[in-house]
């Protein structure tokens, strides 16, 4: 049986003015082949996103990512680096973290981290937890977009509740 093949993160998504920074562990099988973030049509997190401005999500993978601009959300993950066969994070071994410290410093815009799942906050927790460069962000804890139901976390709505928590950093229109 051969060993799993490393496998790498994508650079940041983020442009410049974001508010708040969204950290997945490491993209998924799907994202990885896709080259895209969050590319599993049953991952949550787009519909949660248009969600709290009351849209549905655009078609296009470019629109998406152009909404995400918009209200100020950047993508990223906390591991550049691991072996993981699959996508399920508790797989996940020889994990790299990315440098989010070096990404922080050069967005001061960034108000809040969004933790996408145990795992990303874990890594956080595990080589950054007192960086200075991250003492100011408020750090979101949020419940991942998998589609693995959880006992807490089952439903798009589950998940919705606790990440409309986002939306004091958002830069949503007013009557969304």
């Amino acid at each position: 049986m051969s060993e799993p093949t490393k496998v790498y993160s994508f650079p940041p998504l983020i442009e410049p003015g974001a508010t708040v920074l969204v950290l997945g562990s490491m993209p998924g099988v799907k994202s990885l082949q896709a080259q895209r973030y969050y590319a599993n049509d049953r991952n949550f997190l787009w519909r949660i996103l248009y969600a709290l401005s009351g849209r549905e999500p655009d078609e296009t993978y470019e629109e998406r990512v152009r909404y995400a601009a918009r209200i100020g959300v950047g993508m990223w993950d906390m591991i550049g680096s691991c072996v993981r066969p699959g996508s399920l994070d508790m797989n996940i071994r020889d994990a790299e973290p990315n440098d989010l410290p070096g990404l922080v410093e050069a967005h001061p815009t960034l108000r809040a981290l969004a933790f996408n799942g145990t795992k990303s906050h874990s890594i956080y927790v595990k080589h950054f937890k007192d960086h200075p460069a991250l003492a100011g962000l408020d750090l979101l804890r949020m419940p991942s977009t998998s589609p693995v139901p959880t006992p807490a976390m089952r439903t798009l709505e589950d998940r919705l509740q606790v990440w409309e928590g986002l939306k004091p950093y958002l830069r949503i229109p007013a009557g969304s």
